[in-house]
């Protein structure tokens, strides 16, 4: 046996090493930075080099850190481990372990889409394949990213000539950054300090971003008006941000693919921009590993899985602690 899923989270039994853990181990092998993925506690960590300083900013200075290039192989106690790109946000990678012939890939959260930001996602073979299934049912089928940023681009001019404030929700790690580059040359943009936190981390390994200011929505509000603001979730319903003069809202979620969902939130828009495989993007990627056994963790797990056995893949369910990013934040502060 390879994996092992276990109350502390996976486990590579001959590497005696953690995939994620949820409780403190000795060695954390980390997919990327958000903080269902990469919680403190761990007295060793494991990653993308480009994941180690947001790992860093998150989780503290101080932690045992080793980061490593996408391909790069260690052997752990007898297990080839490699780290291969997820596509997902900056730094995120599909782990591969390889023992006596034997191969098993867990895939942590992953995106098909080139968004431009991240490294590509690349589809690895194995034996046995763990795979999230966030956005797993066919109602999601995500627009190119070229269309995405038309929407976004054309609902800021909208804006402008109604004299409002376009002011968009993201998620701060890889989302914000997105909404960043798909604006870029739009104007002024203006974004909350935890984003600006999480950019020091890109730009810290050559990522380029748009010049931007940082908000502190506790001093006076007037100079935004008319100008583009980039807030993480947490902030819909604090009345700070009502405060933004002649506002318009959007949130930028997969969710939003579901009208009801903006509906729920009260967004005057919605774009359905998300850092997760689609139904067709998720299909796509377990065909291409080839694998012998699927695992469906978070997200859709019954109605997939039952999908993935019905078309001749064996696949089951997985309980995990994962969450889901689209919609947690990492801000201390109401403000």
């Amino acid at each position: 046996m390879l994996l092992k899923f276990t109350s502390k989270g996976i486990y590579c039994v001959p590497g005696k090493f953690y995939i994620d853990p949820w409780r403190p181990v000795d060695l954390a092998v980390i997919t990327h930075g958000h903080a269902d993925h990469a919680r403190g506690g761990m007295k060793k960590y494991l990653c993308h080099q480009f994941t180690k300083p947001i790992l860093y900013s998150r989780i503290g200075r101080n932690i045992e850190c080793q980061g490593v290039d996408y391909g790069e192989v260690l052997n752990i106690n007898g297990v080839k481990v490699s780290l291969h790109p997820a596509g997902h946000i900056i730094g995120s990678a599909q782990i591969r372990m390889e023992y006596k012939g034997y191969v098993a890939v867990i895939s942590g959260d992953y995106k098909i889409q080139d968004d431009g930001l991240s490294t590509p996602f690349e589809s690895v073979k194995c034996h046995e394949f763990v795979s999230e299934s966030t956005f797993g049912l066919p109602v999601y089928n995500w627009l190119s990213v070229e269309d995405q940023e038309k929407q976004m681009r054309n609902w800021v001019e909208q804006n402008r000539a109604n004299g409002k404030t376009s002011v968009f929700i993201g998620y701060s790690l890889g989302k914000s950054q997105r909404i960043m580059k798909a604006l870029e040359g739009m104007g002024e943009l203006n974004v909350h300090y935890s984003i600006a936190k999480l950019n020091e981390a890109y730009q810290s390994v050559g990522v380029h971003l748009p010049g931007y200011n940082v908000v502190d929505l506790r001093e006076e509000k007037k100079h935004l008006n008319g100008k583009i603001v980039i807030l993480p979730p947490a902030l819909v319903d604090n009345p700070a941000m009502k405060k933004i003069p002649n506002m318009a809202y959007a949130i930028c979620s997969g969710w939003m693919q579901i009208r009801g969902a903006r509906r729920w939130r009260s967004a005057d828009a919605g774009f359905a921009m998300s850092d997760h495989a689609d139904w067709q993007g998720l299909i796509e990627a377990i065909k291409a590993t080839e694998s012998e056994k699927v695992h469906i963790t978070h997200g859709q797990t019954a109605v997939f899985s039952k999908y993935l056995n019905e078309i001749g893949i064996n696949a089951d369910e997985i309980k995990t602690e994962f969450g889901d990013d689209e919609e947690k934040t990492d801000i201390d502060e109401s403000i």
